[in-house]
């Protein structure tokens, strides 16, 4: 599977994506073409190498031709001399484009994001919101061209990295508003972030509604052989910061994964753990039930023994790659440890189902693994069990039997086929 990693280490905009996908590999006259069914106003798109902090990035510029025959670049900072544009209008311009489902789709979610994030900020209807900042036509550009961009470069699924917030202030429509400006920061919500110490805004909404809509997965680094490395250039100068959007491409080293000659599945799986000394026992269990409610796979307690012979636990809790973060700081945030190791590591799972069997106290689930085309493990689910027993008043262990019992039989009769 080909994949792509927005390595957000700066910041984001609608101009920076397109900017990484043309030099990751995009060709700009392919990409222009396969835009024309947006059938709006005039428009082009042209792009340039330029250099941020020593590094050679591509700066995408959208030139719009609007009714009134005045000419306008995309530049944040000229975008109030652009035409204001309500959200009903873009979506309508998305929804009739004489373009492929697989574009039309995405783009009108990632408009609707933004539109959504405006009229919660502003308390205006979602179909009357203004795209003051965001200005009209190179927003749908912008959004536009990085969906087909991703087409156009194969890639079948994006990460990203966490999305770094910035401080200061941005003048707007609106006047003087704190960096993230309020409607990022509703984008921003329920995904993971970081602290840049950066003066100014560095996440526009079209960026961070790109980066949370088309990303599949919001986090560290996917396992991949890297093919491509594309470097987008934002307008801004930060010093010390080369203001660049960076773009991995490549085969997911997963994409083996899917099955290995039908063996098995596998993954990777990240592994977050702490030690800790200094804890109420009494509260363990509500450690780990915030580590399960932010999307560990699992989450366990062993004791160790820590220096000057302290006795204390190390909780170690398996997420996915996507998950490790939002774990990692629910383990941060809920217990008295300054930090937690992350590591890596691959996976090997039996393939699965789960049944249905009947037995003499009723229906009952059963998990049952396969291991080439052969069953070789059969687990009862023992909440059922337990439900099932404590209704019948028989000892769980007897449901339990009874229900191992008969999914083995099921596949002595030939279901294992």
């Amino acid at each position: 599977m080909r994949i792509g990693y927005l390595d957000v280490a700066v910041g984001i905009s609608g101009d920076m994506m397109l900017g990484a996908l043309v030099d990751a590999g995009v060709d700009l006259a392919q990409l222009r073409e396969a835009m024309r069914g947006l059938l709006v106003d005039s428009w082009d798109i042209s792009a340039e190498q330029v250099s941020k902090g020593g590094i050679q990035a591509t700066k995408v510029t959208v030139t719009a031709s609007e009714p009134d025959n005045h000419h306008h670049r995309h530049n944040h900072q000229e975008a109030h001399d652009q035409p204001h544009r309500t959200y009903a209008e873009l979506r309508d311009m998305i929804a009739g484009a004489e373009l492929p489902e697989e574009v039309i789709e995405p783009s009108l979610a990632v408009l609707k994001s933004v539109a959504q994030a405006e009229s919660t900020v502003h308390g205006v209807p979602v179909e009357e919101v203004h795209f003051h900042e965001l200005g009209g036509l190179d927003t749908l550009v912008d959004i536009v061209g990085s969906v087909i961009g991703l087409r156009l470069l194969g890639i079948e699924k994006l990460y990203c990295s966490a999305l770094p917030v910035s401080h200061g202030y941005v003048d707007t429509m609106h006047g003087q508003l704190p960096v993230p400006p309020p409607a990022v920061a509703e984008l921003l919500k329920g995904h993971p972030t970081v602290s840049v110490d950066i003066e100014g805004e560095t996440v526009t909404p079209t960026g961070a509604a790109l980066a949370v809509t088309l990303c599949d997965e919001v986090g560290m680094y996917p396992a991949m052989v890297v093919e491509q490395v594309g470097y987008g250039a934002g307008v801004k100068e930060f010093p010390g910061q080369p203001n660049v959007l960076r773009l991995w491409v490549g085969q997911s080293t997963a994409s083996k994964s899917d099955t290995v000659e039908g063996l098995w599945l596998a993954d990777e799986v990240v592994t977050v753990e702490a030690n800790i000394d200094d804890m109420n026992p009494e509260l363990h269990p509500h450690l780990m039930a915030q580590a399960f409610a932010a999307g560990a796979l699992d989450v366990w307690l062993a004791p160790i023994q820590m220096k000057k012979g302290r006795p204390a636990v190390t909780i170690s809790a398996l997420a996915t790659p996507g998950n490790a973060d939002a774990v990692a700081e629910a383990i941060l945030r809920e217990s008295t440890t300054f930090g937690v190791r992350l590591s890596r590591s691959q996976r090997r799972c039996l393939l699965r189902e789960t049944i249905t069997v009947k037995t003499q106290y009723g229906e009952l689930s059963v998990k049952v693994g396969y291991l080439d085309g052969k069953v070789v493990t059969l687990a009862p689910e023992y909440e059922d069990c337990l439900k099932v027993a404590q209704e019948r008043n028989v000892p769980v262990k007897v449901v339990y039997s009874a229900a191992l019992a008969a999914a083995d039989e099921l596949w002595k009769q030939g279901r294992s086929e």
